[in-house]
């Protein structure tokens, strides 16, 4: 049985692919994803925030007292007064998975706005990342913002990264575009090498005792995976970047359904920090079985068999039934 994959042009053993997470910040954790049958990694997320704080710290502990007497130039922080130099860590994280797995590593950086956090691209790529992972995360609260201003926004920081490095490009993406399609051939037009489908955007709470407004985070289901799956279908005909589906993958079905629709690879997180690494072992053999079981000889023969090219009715991914399936509900009295 063959489960090799592209993607991003990186040769893969099989669509799986644990996602961002906590899971890469520890290698020996790394090591076991890749005994366990991941075929490449994404890393945990550098944000835009922590480059700025290690530059402020920086700046800070560079100029502090500097004026004061010749010695302060030699000044060194309390390690408890020193912020954490997350970038140049991120950076140290990038050297030692690369010495301990043979799997490709993708660095995934975390922002908005063009600046100098963009100069990390170049230097993820220095310390040996394969690919990386632009993950842009912006919520146009401000009702002055067009449409338009927030898409360009989106298109130039890719532009900016892509100009910087040698290593292939991917956009990670939330849904809430108006023309989803649109974006995602201007992006591919750009030089993205790939989509990743779809970013889960974790939302506040309220805290009702203490009247705060509180993080909530809750890992993903299953059922999660209907929206990438349904725009992987639809756009697998009309690109030819790679496409990653994620969110909502939590079994070897969850990934052949993904594959079917067109998805490259298939990148889970919940499933991993619920069950451990064993589960993709489990996930790997059930699909093996599953493909043997119904004549299928590799994952590209798989491959965008049911996307809204291969199927009869393509209005089933464009208008997703809407009407037939509301109208076949019942409801029991």
């Amino acid at each position: 049985m063959n489960l090799e994959t592209n993607y991003l042009g990186l040769k893969l053993s099989n669509p799986l692919v644990p996602s961002a997470s906590p899971l890469s910040s520890d290698v020996s954790m790394a090591k076991k994803l890749e005994d366990a049958g991941a075929s490449a990694l994404v890393m945990y997320s550098l944000f835009e925030e922590q480059i700025a704080n290690e530059s402020k710290a920086l700046d800070h502990f560079m100029n502090i007292n500097s004026e004061s007497y010749a010695e302060a130039l030699s000044y060194f922080p309390e390690p408890e007064e020193y912020h954490n130099l997350e970038a140049e860590e991120y950076l140290n994280q990038i050297r030692k998975l690369k010495e301990s797995l043979d799997i490709p590593v993708i660095a995934s950086l975390n922002g908005i706005s063009q600046g100098g956090w963009i100069e990390y691209a170049k230097k993820m790529q220095d310390a040996g990342a394969d690919a990386l992972e632009l993950n842009v995360y912006y919520v146009a609260a401000n009702p002055d913002m067009t449409s338009e201003q927030v898409e360009n926004m989106y298109i130039d920081d890719l532009k900016s990264v892509v100009g910087s490095v040698d290593i292939p490009v991917s956009m990670k993406l939330g849904p809430y575009f108006s023309a989803f399609a649109n974006m995602a051939t201007r992006l591919e037009g750009a030089g993205a090498k790939g989509l990743v489908l779809f970013n889960r955007f974790y939302q506040p709470d309220i805290n009702l005792e203490e009247k705060e407004v509180e993080p909530s985070l809750e890992l993903s289901n299953s059922f999660e995976k209907r929206l990438p799956l349904r725009w992987i279908a639809m756009l697998r005909p009309h690109l030819k970047s790679s496409l990653a589906a994620t969110t909502g993958i939590h079994s070897a079905q969850d990934v052949i359904k993904m594959v079917m629709a067109g998805a490259d690879v298939a990148m889970m997180a919940s499933a991993l920090l619920r069950e451990g690494p064993a589960k993709l072992t489990s996930i790997r053999n059930e699909m093996v079985q599953w493909m043997q079981e119904n004549e299928y000889e590799s994952v590209e023969e798989l491959k965008g068999c049911m996307s809204s090219a291969s199927v009869a009715d393509p209005s089933t991914f464009e208008r997703a039934n809407y009407i037939r399936i509301l109208q076949s509900y019942k409801w029991d009295q």
